[in-house]
């Protein structure tokens, strides 16, 4: 039988913080748009794919097989062209490339094409598939829109010459030197070089979703539209479909963390996690335990095992199964000393359901895109802990242009935070007027995201160009099938 509504193909990179944003695509195109969906999942883990319940893919909360078909990729390993020293694009794009034989496999085992493609930003080399299969395809930066206008305009620097200073984007907020994702330092490296070519791959796409909204960044979103020469760079459209996030289940807390969450005063509570992929060294989880127990803050903590050198270490570090005794990782005694104050949480905790409870009062966050958004719907202010990826560029945007977070004068990724600085932090973002004016300032943020799926919100008007040029598609595939 010929299709009667568009079918979308989603692909998600590895890890769960590519996977939620499309999981939360699928959603939204589904419930709102009346789209088929089925979301291709690639793993980092021989397990998963036969697996349904490994941590890599959406624990229950995510999972709605009435909405949509999950199908998890068989398994392909890459490591033998990786070296130890790729970092994290690299070897992503690495794995990814090794699985555009299996989804060529799947959609042509499919009857019927699908309508739509949608690959987020290490799938760029699956776009050619969508020509193969005569589909609309686009890709999903599940970030902001300044992150764009920066990847866009990265061709144009010169290769031969190390960057050393501020990147400026015409018509945008330039990208402070500490603030550049790190591929851009050395075009030596071959970061570098997978950067380039995602950037460039960009424009064989029919256009480009991103997680942000017309009021978050109106001046960017503008230039990316009007500017002429960000527009003689890359003159596809952008659509904001921000912001995407999972929604609220309250019955996801458990009845003793909700218990505790529900003791404690209105906006008293620091919630202090590092996202799917993010680890601290040693010395920096012990110095973030002093400086939560001197600050005197309530709080919630999901711990996870220290890992050295590595930021991301639990992208490419299997962590289930670790040791649960948290105490090991923590200085003696802290557990006791602060019972009455904090809960310390190994390994994951439901953000979501955290961050919007009404005693949380602030985030401290490695501001990953996913963490940020969901402290802004809910109107919580950020103590910016940027790790890897983008995230300093998140931090900036957060603090210099929202004015809702703080950050450490040491970046955590040049160096250790002291307790002392950490105390400081807390206790501004906390108690301090500071702080105040961060928390009435993110309370408008939260407004204006919850009037981006309103009939004159940008979000809804993305979504109803998308499903108009996917109808017309569909159509046109209809009358091929036909002939």
């Amino acid at each position: 039988m010929i299709p009667t509504k568009p079918h979308a193909a989603l692909l998600a990179s590895p890890g769960l913080g590519h996977l939620i944003p499309m999981v939360e695509l699928a959603n939204r195109l589904v419930t709102h748009h009346g789209f088929h969906v089925t979301i291709f999942v690639v793993t980092m883990e021989p397990t998963a794919s036969n697996n349904p319940n490994n941590n890599l893919l959406p624990k229950q909360p995510y999972r709605s097989p009435t909405l949509y078909n999950l199908v998890v990729l068989p398994y392909v390993d890459s490591s033998a062209q990786m070296s130890p020293t790729d970092k994290i694009m690299t070897r992503l794009a690495i794995m990814m490339r090794g699985y555009v034989p299996s989804l060529q496999a799947e959609l042509g085992s499919m009857e019927h094409n699908p309508t739509l493609l949608v690959v987020d930003l290490f799938g760029t080399e699956f776009l050619s598939l969508a020509d193969e299969f005569d589909m609309v395809k686009y890709v999903y930066i599940p970030s902001n829109a300044w992150f764009l206008a920066m990847t866009i305009c990265v061709p144009l620097l010169d290769k031969q010459v190390k960057h050393v200073g501020p990147l400026n984007i015409p018509g945008c907020k330039r990208v402070e030197y500490d603030d550049i994702l790190d591929p851009v330092f050395d075009p030596e490296n071959k970061d570098y070089d997978e950067y380039v070519r995602i950037a460039l791959d960009l424009g064989t796409a029919d256009g480009v979703l991103v997680n942000t909204w017309k009021q978050l960044e109106s001046k960017t979103l503008f230039s990316l539209k009007n500017n002429k020469i960000l527009r003689e760079i890359f003159n596809k459209r952008v659509y904001p479909v921000g912001p995407l996030v999972r929604p609220v289940r309250p019955e996801c807390l458990g009845g003793e963390l909700l218990e505790w969450l529900d003791d404690q005063p209105k906006e008293s509570v620091l919630y202090v996690s590092f996202g799917s992929g993010g680890t601290l060294s040693s010395q920096q989880t012990t110095e973030l335990a002093w400086g939560l127990e001197m600050s005197q803050q309530r709080f919630i903590w999901v711990l996870r095992p220290p890992i050295e050198h590595d930021g991301a270490g639990a992208l490419f570090h299997a962590m289930d199964g670790q040791d649960q005794i948290v105490s090991q990782y923590l200085p003696r005694g802290f557990l006791t000393r602060t019972h009455n104050l904090g809960k310390v949480i190994p390994m994951w905790a439901p953000q979501t359901e955290v961050l919007a409870h009404k005693s949380i009062g602030g985030f401290l966050s490695h501001c990953g895109w996913n963490s940020t958004l969901e402290s802004l719907v809910n109107g919580v202010p950020i103590i910016a802990w940027p790790l890897y990826a983008e995230q300093n560029m998140n931090a900036a945007l957060v603090e210099e242009e929202l004015g809702v977070s703080i950050r450490p004068k040491v970046l955590p990724t040049k160096g250790v935070v002291g307790r002392e600085e950490i105390k400081k932090m807390i206790i501004k973002v906390m108690e301090d007027d500071d702080g105040i004016k961060m928390r009435v300032r993110a309370k408008e943020v939260q407004k204006y995201a919850k009037e981006t799926f309103t009939i004159e919100g940008s979000a809804l008007k993305s979504f109803s160009e998308i499903a108009n040029t996917c109808e017309k598609k569909l159509t046109d595939q209809r009358a091929k099938a036909t002939k």
